[in-house]
């Protein structure tokens, strides 16, 4: 089977991708390598799928129609995973067109490109931060999401409601998965496991949000992908039990298109401070810590509920804490030869 992953040489796209090549798929992959983050580290993953024969590289913008038509004629994907985003709550703050380009024009290029290839089920990356303002937790898809509290967050809520209106309209099965604070091996250096890393073997003192009492729904990158690739292979379905009139409709799902919104997070939300331990054990050395208020557009918890999704194919994250952070110690220091 012929499937693109957008986003390819992201953190996620490249486990999704090298995932479905180890599985037997043929896998087109395109990433514009953008400066958000070092393109260096892009660049290696990007080197380690084209090992993979039945691997074909593309670099392109999604926001870039004319590339993407072209991508889709030439290579015919079965099913599209997109995965590229301009990705971070803080920096949504200061580049908010970015946003805009990447995720929301960028979306919309997907959604026209998959309709006319009658591509048979759209995956795409939403993320827990569509919660917003929600207090009540576990966060579960059935809640309302109408109060997103970051420009990143409202531009993946806006994702949800296109793909809802494509599923209807074109009869395109999408499903959204939100993803719950994703750690692991290759990581963003933007990410507080990255940055905390590196800064505590360099005996610096880390920067801790809120003082450090939050608590977040850690998700090891393996486990994500497990859930996107078990996702993929069952494409969303009208719900038969969905009621139009009813006074709270579930937003997960839909009465009258294709369409699905699962959560894939730990399912244990950890403490930061418990998290910042975890890491000092796993490098040996002791942090010194900054303390800072809460950064905008944050918020202090998040819990995943994921009771949908593993109903839905049979599978729930469960990878510990302790053992995905210390196999991302044991990543960093062999690549980094820290």
């Amino acid at each position: 089977m012929v499937i693109l992953v957008t986003g390819a040489a992201g953190f996620i796209g490249f486990h999704t991708a090298q995932r479905l090549l180890n599985d037997g798929h043929e896998v087109v992959g395109i990433d514009n390598h953008n400066t958000y983050y070092d393109p260096t580290l892009k660049s290696a993953r990007t080197t380690l799928l084209k090992q993979h024969k039945g691997y074909t590289d593309v670099v392109g913008d999604v926001a870039d129609l004319a590339t993407l038509q072209k991508l889709f004629a030439d290579r015919k994907p079965e099913r599209v995973i997109h995965l590229a985003a301009q990705a971070g709550v803080r920096y949504s703050v200061e580049n908010p067109f970015a946003y805009v380009q990447s995720n929301l024009v960028g979306f919309a290029n997907i959604l026209e490109c998959c309709r006319h290839a009658e591509v048979a089920h759209l995956v795409y990356a939403s993320t827990s931060s569509v919660f917003g303002a929600n207090a009540a937790m576990p966060f579960a898809e059935s809640q309302g999401t109408a109060h997103p509290m970051s420009l990143y967050a409202a531009t993946k809520k806006s994702n949800e409601m296109m793909a809802h209106s494509y599923s209807h309209l074109f009869g395109l099965p999408t499903t959204g998965l939100r993803f719950f604070t994703v750690y692991g091996p290759w990581g963003r250096p933007d990410m507080a496991l990255f940055k905390f890393t590196k800064a505590i073997l360099a005996g610096e003192p880390i920067d801790v949000f809120n003082r450090g009492e939050m608590t977040r729904d850690f998700t090891y990158v393996d486990d994500i992908v497990e859930g996107v690739v078990r996702v993929a292979a069952k494409p969303a379905a009208i719900a038969p039990d969905w009621i139009a009139d009813a006074a709270n409709p579930d937003p997960s799902a839909s009465g009258i298109a294709p369409y699905r919104i699962f959560n894939i997070g730990g399912g244990a939300p950890v403490p930061l401070m418990e998290y910042i331990r975890t890491l000092e054990h796993c490098l040996g050395k002791t942090a010194t810590l900054n303390l800072l208020p809460m950064q905008p557009g944050d918020v202090p918890a998040t819990a995943a509920d994921t009771s949908a999704l593993r109903a839905w194919v049979g599978y729930a994250p469960n990878t510990p804490v302790s053992e995905g952070v210390a196999r991302f110690v044991d990543w960093y220091r062999d690549y980094f030869a820290a």
